[in-house]
């Protein structure tokens, strides 16, 4: 989805805010040198905790096992980056309801689910996985690796590592770990330009990369309306405070694209294809965060390229069901029909009519499709809350 103002807006600031020595109008990649070894005594340490961290990725319960999905993530981000690049690369998809990743100094790359919500393409989702290649390929974990050992942290961070090893690793302590390999600001950007050098030279556009960053921003400014708090111009520095800001990145990302004046096909169509079958469960865990206004925006930036899906419709309803008032029940009513008139008639939409309707005070109404829910998922863990709607 283009925005023409904001678009213009970003690139009167962009020159004031791209580093001087970004200017790079072939977007040339240096030659990659694969199967590379850690070298000193600092890298192997730090890929030996690395390959702790996979070995609990690969025993979570927060990885989603779906070798069709990881497939597709390995697909993008070696059309972004090349074949010869990406080979050696495991990645690891997480159900952590956030926009994140990481890439590990080993090859390892984490992707949480919140980022393939937020992502509206191909080209989008590239980026992404550009960029935490760039730090993988520029060896950036090494540098902030060696001032943390000399800074004494290494022992204690190394002690904390000892402690996650149940299966069920949490997502606060995963971003502890991540932690661990994080990057300083001049990094952050250093990939940003490097991964942005991936897009030009590959199928996608590469303004893709600035508009992850303007999606972010308009996501936070509908938060911040809904909650009542002031709307920020400056926006969140990141994780930790060590990235640069969402609108300076914005910026620099569209200035350097629009020198490369590249083009291609985002590919939106295709990605959300990818996502149908996760789709649904990403959603209920986003509606989860109860942001409505946030979620709204979500929502409404999927249906630019899908329509107003069953999906989609569902999860709006799920949304003001949550709250609960008379005047959302209605809303909520309105939205489970659309969706079960559009075919998707799935148990969990058939019991939030069923139980909007009740609670409207249409009792009858409401218990017909309670019993269906009920016929569907006989052993659903609300089977017997849901009986005593149906029996009053």
């Amino acid at each position: 989805m283009k925005r023409p103002l904001l678009l213009a807006a970003l690139a009167v600031a962009a020159s004031a805010t791209v580093p001087a020595d970004a200017v790079d109008k072939l977007g040339t990649l240096a030659p990659y040198t694969p199967a590379y070894e850690p070298q000193g005594v600092d890298e192997r340490g730090m890929w030996m905790m690395a390959d702790e961290v996979e070995k609990l990725l690969a025993v979570s319960e927060l990885r989603i096992g779906d070798e069709e999905l990881n497939r597709y993530v390995e697909r993008v981000l070696c059309d972004t980056v090349g074949s010869d690049r990406c080979a050696g690369v495991r990645v690891h998809i997480l159900n952590i309801p956030a926009f994140n990743a990481t890439m590990y100094p080993n090859g390892a790359m984490t992707v949480w689910s919140g980022l393939l919500l937020r992502v509206r393409s191909e080209a989008e989702l590239g980026a992404v996985l550009g960029h935490e290649f760039a730090h993988f390929e520029m060896r950036h974990s090494l540098r902030g690796f060696e001032q943390r050992r000399k800074a004494t942290d290494a022992l204690a961070w190394l002690s904390v590592l000892g402690g996650f090893t149940q299966a069920n690793t949490t997502s606060s302590q995963f971003s502890i770990l991540s932690s661990v390999f994080q990057f300083n600001r001049a990094q952050e950007t250093e990939a940003d330009l490097q991964g942005l050098r991936y897009l030009a030279q590959s199928p996608y556009p590469s303004r893709a990369a600035s508009e992850v960053w303007q999606h972010l921003m308009e996501e936070a400014d509908a938060t911040a309306a809904g909650r009542k708090l002031k709307r920020t111009d400056s926006y969140r520095a990141g994780f930790f405070d060590t990235h640069p800001t969402e609108l300076s990145r914005a910026s620099y990302l569209l200035d350097q694209a629009l020198v490369y004046g590249d083009a291609g096909d985002g590919r939106s169509k295709d990605y959300y294809a990818a996502m149908k079958k996760h789709l649904p469960k990403f959603l209920a865990d986003q509606v989860k965060l109860n942001d409505l206004n946030g979620t709204d925006y979500i929502l409404n930036g999927i249906a630019g390229t899908t329509g107003w899906t069953g999906e989609l419709l569902h999860a709006r309803a799920e949304m003001f069901a949550a709250r609960g008032n008379p005047r959302d029940l209605v809303t909520a009513t309105t939205l489970y029909l659309q969706a079960v008139e559009s075919g998707y008639r799935s148990p969990e939409t058939v019991r939030g009519l069923g139980l909007s309707l009740v609670k409207s005070g249409k009792r009858s109404e409401g218990a017909k499709y309670l019993e269906e829910y009920l016929a569907a998922l006989p052993e659903a863990p609300d089977a017997s809350i849901i009986k005593l709607y149906v029996s009053q």
